[in-house]
């Protein structure tokens, strides 16, 4: 990379638009590969799992970001088990509010609280964020709409309902400040 020109640059750039505008069709494919199999011992898929979260936020009146925040807060589950919550906060964090992607990526830790004691770790290692500005909304997304929603009789809209939602979300600029809102916490 470093003898390429600023014309060749240039001309990546412009072949690159087409495949970064298919980013939503690929998450939509890693959706529909999530409803293929469950970790042993759930009820419900990967995919019903994280349905169920963004339809518990719409129906609690969240907005558009936090909607595809929950629908989509653990789609790296597939390929990085271990740190999911960063994975998938990643694959939002140029589309959506900063306080949405910061509570994707550190709802694994707040999620310790409801189980941790079983396996002997800290449930509240997350007290160490006790006075970041999205703690309080981190505990609360995580009692909510992501503990809460592994329940097989839950009524759960499809992902095509929730499609264009997404479309829109992953239309946006990459990192628009105007968007990100960086620093800034309004809550759920």
């Amino acid at each position: 990379m470093k003898d390429g020109t600023q014309e060749e640059f240039l001309m990546l750039h412009e072949l690159e638009k087409p495949y970064l505008g298919l980013t939503v069709d690929r998450i939509m494919d890693e959706l529909r590969r999530q409803s293929e199999a469950t970790l042993e011992g759930y009820q419900i898929t990967r995919l019903q799992h994280g349905l169920q979260s963004a339809t518990r936020a719409e129906a609690d009146g969240a907005d558009i970001d936090w909607i595809i925040g929950a629908l989509l807060h653990d789609v790296g589950d597939g390929l990085a088990p271990q740190n999911h919550d960063r994975f998938s906060a990643e694959v939002i964090r140029p589309f959506v509010r900063w306080e949405v992607s910061w509570v994707v990526e550190h709802h694994g830790l707040f999620q310790m609280l409801y189980f941790a004691r079983h396996y002997g770790w800290d449930e509240n290692a997350r007290d160490r964020y006790k006075d970041h500005p999205c703690f309080d909304t981190c505990a609360t997304f995580c009692e909510r709409w992501d503990q809460s929603s592994f329940d097989p009789d839950y009524p759960t809209k499809t992902l095509e309902y929730f499609e264009p939602m997404l479309r829109d979300v992953f239309a946006r600029k990459a990192y628009d400040p105007a968007v990100i809102q960086d620093g800034v916490s309004i809550g759920l």
